[in-house]
C-alpha cells in the first residue's frame, strides 16, 4: 500500500504495536525505560555515522525506538506502577478523594470516579470507583467535590457468568481496579474544595441543563438535547435509546467525531470571509481550533469529546494545508499525539476504535464511491454523496460493531440519509439555544421550533427502529473474525481501486481464510458439550449444551432470557429449548440432585455427587451431609445470603467442598447429563 510509505503512518503503526506488546507482556516502567534509552543512544550513533539516513539501519532503529516508546507509554499509564500509587499503602482506610466524573447511575447505586489525593495522610495518586446507594439521602456529589472517607477498598468484581459484560476489565482499561462503597456514616464532604477545569465545565453544563429545564421542552426532547450538545445521556429513556440503537443512529446520541466534524464544516463555511484578510487563513485556523475546544468545554471535557476535538483539530490543520494527500498523514499524527500525550489505553476503547475506523474509511472509500458513480442531477448527486459517506463509515465500523455489539441495522442508510443532513441545523440551533438560554433571551418560538425538530428526529428514528426485520441481531463474531474481516475489507477496496492479478490473489486469499476459519469454528462448536449452573438473583438457571443445541433449564425462563442470549451468541448456539427444572439429573457414573424450597431429601439409597441448594430450603445441612455424603455442595443466587453463610460454615466444619455462585461465579459440572 502506498499509505505505508508515509512516515507518520509508519510511526503510528509501530507506536500501536508497542502499546499492544506492552499491554500483553505487562512490562514494568524501568525495563521499558531502559530499552528506550538504549535505542535513543543507538539512533544517535546511527544518525552520526550513517550517511544514508533513509537507509535500512536507520529505519529499523527508528521503528524499534517508536515501539519501545509505545511500551513505555502503556507502562506509565498504569498508575499502579508508580511509587506513590495508593496501592503501595497497605491496609489504608483514611482516604482524601476528589470527584473527577459523575457516572450514569445503575438501578442500585449512584457511581462516581474519584482521584485519590492522599491515603492515611500520605500523598498518593490513582483513581478509584465510588458507589452510593441509589436511595441514599446524602447530597448528590458533583465534580470537584472533596471527600474524607473512612473505609476499606474492595476489588471490582468480575462477571459471575460466562460471556457477560466484564465491568472489571472495562474499568481496568480506565486505570481503575478498586472501589469504595459510600454510606452515610463513613464519609464527610469537605468545604471550599479547589475548582479545576473539569469542575468548571461540569458547573457550566449543570447551569445550562437547569436553564433548559425551565423552558417548555418535552421530556424526551430534552433528554436528546442534553445528549447531543452536552454529552449527558442520563435523562434519555431506555425506549428512546433502544430505538436509536436499532436504527443505526446511536452515534448521534454521543458527542463524538460526527458532531465535531459537522461543527468543523459549519465553522469552515461561516468563517470563509476571513480568508480575504492578510494572514486570514492562519487566523481562521486559530479561531476554528479555539471554538472546537470551546465546544469540548461545553460538553464537559469527557475523554470521548477531548479525543474527537483533538482529532478534528488536526483535520482542521489538514484543511488549512489544502493537500488531500496529507489527510492520512494528519489523521495518523492525531492518533499518534492522542495515544502518546493523553492516554495510550484509549487504543482499547470502543469509541476510539470506531471514530478512527469511520474517519479513515470515509477518507479512503468515499472518493472511490464517487468515482464509481457521479450523477449529473444535482439532487441525485447530493443524495449519493450523503449515501457514500454513510456507506463508507458503516463499512469502516462494521467489523467492530459486530465484534462488540453483535448486531447490524440494515436500514442505517435511511436514518442517516434523513437525519445527518439536518444534524448541522440541529447542532447549530442547539448551540444558539444554549447561548440564548444562558442570556435569558430564549424566545418561545425558537423553543417550540427546536422542540418539534428534535421530536421529528425521534419520530424518524422510531419508525426505522420499528422495522424489526431489518435489524440483524445476535451475530456471533470473535476477535479472529474481526481481523479477518478488516483484511477482507482492505483487500476488496484495494482490488476495486485498481484491479490486478496480485490484488485479486490477495482478495481471494482473504476470502478463503475467512471461510476456512468459519468452517473450523462451526466444526468445533458441534463437538462441545457441557453443563453449568449460572448465577442469577432469585432464580435457578441450568444450561446444558450439546453441540449447537442448548437446553435452558430454569424456574423463570423469562428472567433468564438475557443471560441465555449472551451465552447463545458467544457460543454460536443454533437452537435453544427451554425445559422445566427437575430434581434429579443422572449419568452412568455421577448424578446431580437439586433441592428446592420444599426441602425434600434425596432417597437414602441414592449417592449424591453434586447437591445444588436453591430457593432457600429449610434443612439441617449437617444431617443431610451425613445421610447423603455429597461430594460437593453448590448454592446459587436464589438463596438468602444468611442461609449461604450458615451453609458455608457447616461445609467448612464437615470438610465438604462448597461453591456459592454469587462469589465464585457459575459452576461447571464434570458430568454429561441428559436433558
Amino acid at each position: 500500500m502506498k499509505l505505508l510509505r508515509f512516515v507518520p503512518i509508519k510511526l503510528t503503526l509501530f507506536l500501536v504495536l508497542g502499546i499492544l506488546l506492552g499491554s500483553l507482556l505487562d512490562i514494568d516502567i524501568y525495563p521499558s525505560l531502559s530499552l528506550v534509552l538504549i535505542l535513543v543512544v543507538t539512533l544517535g550513533v546511527v544518525f552520526r555515522t550513517e550517511k544514508n539516513r533513509k537507509g535500512l539501519v536507520f529505519g529499523i532503529t527508528t521503528m524499534l525506538l517508536t515501539t519501545a516508546i509505545g511500551m513505555l507509554s502503556i507502562a506509565l499509564s498504569n498508575q499502579s506502577n508508580l511509587s506513590n500509587h495508593y496501592s503501595k499503602v497497605e491496609n489504608g482506610k483514611n482516604w482524601h478523594l476528589k470527584i473527577r466524573e459523575v457516572l450514569k447511575p445503575t438501578s442500585f447505586s449512584k457511581r462516581y470516579l474519584a482521584d485519590v489525593l492522599s491515603l492515611d495522610g500520605k500523598k498518593t495518586s490513582g483513581k478509584i470507583l465510588l458507589g452510593q446507594p441509589i436511595d441514599s439521602a446524602d447530597h448528590r456529589l458533583q465534580v470537584d467535590d472533596e471527600l474524607l472517607v473512612f473505609a476499606n477498598k474492595e476489588a471490582i468484581n468480575p462477571p459471575l457468568n460466562p460471556h457477560q459484560f466484564d465491568y472489571k476489565k472495562y474499568m481496568r482499561g480506565l486505570g481503575i481496579t478498586d472501589q469504595i462503597r459510600l454510606v452515610s456514616e463513613n464519609h464527610i464532604l469537605k468545604n471550599n474544595s479547589a475548582t479545576t477545569v473539569y469542575g468548571a465545565a461540569a458547573f457550566l453544563r449543570s447551569k445550562i441543563i437547569t436553564k433548559l429545564k425551565k423552558v417548555d421542552f418535552g421530556k424526551e426532547q430534552l433528554g436528546v438535547i442534553q445528549a447531543l450538545l452536552l454529552g449527558q445521556r442520563n435523562d434519555i429513556s431506555v425506549e428512546t435509546y433502544d430505538d436509536y440503537k436499532k436504527a443505526g443512529a446511536v452515534h448521534i446520541l454521543a458527542v463524538s467525531g460526527l458532531h465535531i466534524g459537522i461543527i468543523l464544516l459549519l465553522l469552515q463555511f461561516a468563517l470563509r470571509p476571513l480568508d480575504l484578510l492578510p494572514h486570514g487563513k492562519e487566523l481562521k485556523l486559530a479561531v476554528i481550533v479555539l471554538l472546537l475546544w470551546g465546544f469540548a468545554f461545553l460538553a464537559g471535557l469527557s475523554a470521548s469529546v477531548v479525543r474527537a476535538v483533538t482529532m478534528f483539530s488536526f483535520v482542521a490543520y489538514a484543511l488549512y494545508l489544502n493537500r488531500p494527500s496529507n489527510t492520512f498523514n494528519i489523521l495518523a499524527l492525531s492518533m499518534f499525539f492522542i495515544l502518546l500525550v493523553f492516554d495510550p489505553k484509549l487504543l482499547f476503547q470502543v469509541g476510539f476504535q470506531m471514530s478512527y475506523a469511520a474517519v479513515f474509511a470515509i477518507v479512503w472509500i468515499y472518493p472511490l464511491l464517487q468515482k464509481f458513480w457521479s450523477p449529473k442531477n444535482i439532487l441525485l448527486k447530493k443524495i449519493w454523496q450523503l449515501l457514500s459517506v454513510s456507506i463508507a463509515a458503516q463499512l469502516g465500523v462494521l467489523p467492530i460493531s459486530l465484534f462488540y455489539f453483535h448486531q447490524f441495522p440494515g436500514l442505517f442508510f435511511v436514518s442517516n440519509l434523513l437525519i445527518v443532513p439536518a444534524l448541522g441545523i440541529i447542532l447549530g440551533l442547539g448551540i444558539l439555544t444554549i447561548i440564548l438560554a444562558l442570556s435569558n433571551m430564549l424566545p418561545n418560538f425558537l423553543v417550540s421550533f427546536y422542540n418539534n425538530l428534535i421530536g421529528w428526529m425521534n419520530s424518524v428514528v422510531g419508525w426505522v427502529a420499528e422495522q424489526e426485520s431489518f435489524v440483524f441481531k445476535n451475530i456471533s463474531f470473535d476477535a479472529a473474525q474481526l481481523f479477518l474481516a478488516y483484511a477482507l475489507l482492505i483487500g476488496f477496496v484495494l482490488f476495486c481501486s485498481k484491479t490486478s492479478f496480485k490484488r485479486a490473489l490477495t482478495l481471494g486469499s482473504c476470502v478463503l481464510a475467512f471461510q476456512f476459519y468459519f468452517f473450523q469454528i462451526e466444526y468445533r462448536t458441534g463437538q462441545k458439550e457441557g453443563l453449568l449452573l449460572a448465577h442469577q438473583s432469585k432464580n435457578t438457571v441450568l444450561l446444558k449444551r450439546k453441540g449447537e443445541k442448548l437446553y435452558s433449564i430454569s424456574y423463570d425462563n423469562l428472567k433468564s432470557e438475557r443471560l441465555v442470549n449472551d451465552f447463545v451468541v458467544a457460543e454460536r448456539i443454533a437452537s435453544v429449548q427451554t425445559l422445566p427444572l427437575k430434581n434429579v439429573y443422572e449419568t452412568e457414573s455421577e448424578n446431580l440432585y437439586i433441592m428446592d424450597s420444599l426441602g425434600i431429601y434425596p432417597p437414602i439409597e441414592t449417592a449424591v455427587d453434586y447437591l445444588v441448594l436453591t430457593q432457600s430450603p429449610k434443612i439441617n445441612l449437617e444431617r443431610l451431609i451425613d445421610s447423603s455424603s455429597p461430594k460437593r455442595i453448590i448454592a446459587d443466587g436464589s438463596n438468602y445470603k444468611s442461609y449461604i453463610k450458615r451453609w458455608e460454615r457447616t461445609c467448612i466444619q464437615t470438610k465438604t467442598p462448597f461453591h456459592y455462585t454469587g462469589e465464585k461465579g457459575a459452576f461447571y459440572f464434570d458430568l454429561k447429563s441428559d436433558q
